[in-house]
């Protein structure tokens, strides 16, 4: 006996797909911040997920398949086939400094790196991109110092070194409207 025909028109529509991608990082955001409200923890490694896909989104990239490339995204348009790494911060209590940026992969090719900053909710505020050649010379201006075991770049100095690129106000900035 032949297997029925599958019709297009039974399968749920993107929108109500329950696992659609989007749906789930918000699904993944709103878990998030509920579980650091109840806890004052964040929830181990969905902030990376969820700031990936934001970055992807709202620049115009292209995750990668292999993220053991050393780089998370390929840009398209503006970004046209640069190799990025995507990096998040959560900021909880923004009147705590010291935040750090995570290790990069410096043994890894890559063009740039793009930080994605986050509220409470995780819901991005700003991003930030920056060159690795700009990244590479703070990295090794900082090596001496003990903090960079901790994180070879502090996010203050990283907002100072790259250029904002994306604000919930303001949406795309810069170069990413041409």
């Amino acid at each position: 006996m032949a297997e029925p025909e599958s019709n297009p028109n039974d399968r749920p529509a993107e929108d109500e797909n329950p696992y659609a991608v989007d749906k789930l990082i918000s699904q993944a955001r709103r878990l998030a911040a509920d579980y650091w409200r109840a806890t004052g923890k964040p929830l181990p490694g969905i902030s990376a997920e969820i700031a990936e896909n934001d970055a992807a989104r709202l620049l115009d990239l292209e995750l990668a398949e292999d993220r053991q490339a050393g780089f998370d995204a390929v840009g398209r348009g503006a970004r046209e086939g640069r190799r990025i790494q995507i990096k998040c911060r959560t900021i909880f209590d923004e009147s705590k400094s010291g935040h750090r940026l995570g290790q990069l992969k410096l043994d890894k090719d890559w063009d740039s790196v793009v930080l994605v900053l986050m509220d409470d909710s995780y819901e991005p505020t700003e991003i930030y991109e920056a060159d690795r050649a700009a990244l590479t010379a703070a990295i090794e201006e900082a090596g001496a110092s003990r903090r960079s075991k901790r994180g070879p770049l502090s996010i203050a100095r990283f907002k100072a070194i790259g250029r904002l690129v994306w604000t919930r106000e303001e949406g795309a900035i810069g170069d990413e409207q041409d």
